[in-house]
Order: C-alpha cells, then structure tokens, then sequence
C-alpha cells in the first residue's frame, strides 16, 4: 500500500470516526485530555497496521475495537494509578465546598455513568458501547469478539444489575 494512500485512508477515518472514539475513549476514563492522547494512539495503531487489516469487519468496528483495547491497556498502566492516587489526595486536602445547583447538575448527569461503572467490565463494556457510543447489537459483537446474543444477554443483565444497585440504595437509604 502506498503511503499517499494510507495517508488518505488515515484522514478519512479521522474525519469520520474521530470524534465518535473520543466520546467513547472520554466514556471510559472520564478525562478529556486522556480520551484525546488514546484517541491519536488508535489513528497511530491503525496507520501502522493498515496493511494487516483484512476488511473483515468495517473500519468503524475496527477502530471501536481499537479504542476499547487502549482504554483496557491505559487502566493498566501505572499512569492511570498514579492520577487515581494523585486525585484521591488533592480531594482529602482541597475539600472545595460548590453550590447546590453545581452539585444537583453534576449528580444527575454523572449517575448514569457512576451505576454503570460499578457494574463487572462486561457488563460495562456493552452498556457503554451501546447507549454512548450508539453502537448496534452486531456492531458491540464485533468489537468485543463476541456473538449478538452474548451481546444482547450481557445488556439485559447489565440494565438489571444496574437497577439492583439502585433498588439497594434506596432501600439502604429507607433502613437508616
């Protein structure tokens, strides 16, 4: 494959799936500057391997699968540890007081996320390719190499197990 040609096969893919993987990329690790450095990691993953793809599946999946694999690989990294601790202190110390209307915008636009995320990575996975990044039921197979009904299962008991943990707040909330 000539460069001029990976070249422009690159800038396609960036201009149409570029900000699809950032909004997916930010869905995981919720930090827009990480979203954005993992985003240009998977362009620079599928320039190198353009030669390797097989077109078996679309450069749209190809590219989700990407994205979700570097997203994996950066909560593994020592990097992503690192922040997690960095945060954790800075909050203990800074305890910042916001106004109520702040706190009530940032909850309700977050719980959805925050249930979602304290779901097994499964379960996670599916309901995030599926109601943010819009994915379809064939499209989250492919990318997470798995049939439409492993899909389909894992988002039903993915929606039930997050409403199990909310069921149980409220229940817990009622008790004390």
């Amino acid at each position: 494959m000539e460069k001029h040609e990976k070249d422009h096969l690159l800038i396609k893919a960036m201009d149409e799936y570029g900000h699809y993987l950032t909004r997916l990329a930010y869905a995981f690790v919720k930090d827009e500057v990480r979203a954005e450095d993992i985003v240009q990691e998977v362009f620079i993953r599928y320039y190198v391997n353009l030669e390797n793809f097989e077109g078996r599946s679309s450069v749209k999946t190809y590219l989700y699968r990407i994205t979700v694999n570097e997203c994996h690989n950066y909560f593994k990294s020592w990097a992503y540890r690192k922040l997690e601790l960095s945060n954790l202190v800075n909050n203990l110390l800074t305890n910042k007081q916001t106004t109520e209307e702040e706190i009530l915008q940032k909850e309700q636009a977050e719980y959805v996320a925050l249930k979602i995320n304290e779901l097994p990575i499964k379960y996670k996975e599916v309901l995030w390719l599926h109601y943010f990044a819009e994915l379809s039921v064939l499209e989250i197979g492919e990318v997470l190499k798995c049939s439409p009904n492993t899909v389909k299962t894992r988002l039903v008991r993915g929606r039930n197990a997050a409403r199990l943990t909310l069921k149980e707040e409220i229940e817990h909330a009622r008790r004390h």
